[in-house]
């Protein structure tokens, strides 16, 4: 019999590491299959949900703050006109989404992240879905959302807002509403977007027009079917 020169996958598959080799579970292929199976548990999980509107704010935000009363208010009037309601499921602004979502008979869900400093979830959700991995998480708050609704906060809050209106300009998601809530709060960032990005080029004067900015629960409710009804059109 002539000598092997290769070995077949069937072999590499079944021989054993070499002992300084790391735990197959440390390793790149087994975080895919990680990765992989947060998708398929996410998707799975959210895929009978329905109309939803994603909430994004700031995990500090103690309950005696308007902004909380304000968030708790804006989910409890788009969970009583028929849509669920999503969230990160930590405190503060997520909190009040959730708590809102509860209060309007809507269903609560919570998608909440593994961090070194997570102060943990709240107590307000439904279906609370745990993950590993930003962007298989980031994933799930748009594919199952009609809307973003952005109150104060702070680099998570921006990261969303400016994934999404990334993924607007690009065309990946059509047909998307964002609503920045506070007035107050984003005028300063407005003012910097028009000023510098617009005024140089960086962006178009639709990019703008896609931000729209109210201090309203009940404008944001009807915003928010207003643009649904268009897309349905």
């Amino acid at each position: 019999m002539p000598e092997k020169t290769y070995l077949t996958e069937d072999e590499k598959l079944l021989r054993k590491p070499p002992v300084d080799q790391p735990p197959f579970t440390d390793t790149d292929p087994w975080r895919v299959l990680r990765i992989q199976g947060e998708f398929v548990a996410g998707f799975d999980a959210l895929a009978e949900l329905g109309p939803a509107v994603s909430i994004f704010g700031s995990a500090r935000t103690s309950p005696d703050d308007p902004m909380y009363e304000a968030t708790v208010e804006t989910a409890r009037l788009l969970a009583q006109a028929g849509l669920a309601i999503i969230t990160g499921g930590g405190p503060g602004i997520m909190e009040a989404g959730n708590k809102g979502a509860q209060l309007g008979g809507g269903t609560s869900v919570g998608l909440t992240i593994q961090l070194p400093f997570e102060e943990g979830a709240n107590p307000y959700m439904d279906l609370p879905i745990d993950f590993r991995y930003f962007f298989v998480r980031k994933t799930m708050f748009v594919k199952y959302a009609q809307a973003f609704v952005i109150f104060p906060g702070g680099f998570g809050t921006m990261d969303e807002l400016f994934e999404a209106l990334t993924l607007i300009q690009t065309g990946k998601i059509p047909n998307f509403i964002v609503i920045l809530f506070g007035s107050e709060y984003w005028a300063g960032l407005l003012s910097w977007l028009r000023e510098k990005m617009l005024a140089e080029g960086k962006i178009s004067p639709i990019d703008l027009e896609r931000l729209i900015i109210t201090d309203s629960p009940q404008q944001v409710c009807d915003l928010v079917f207003e643009a649904m009804a268009q897309s349905d059109e």
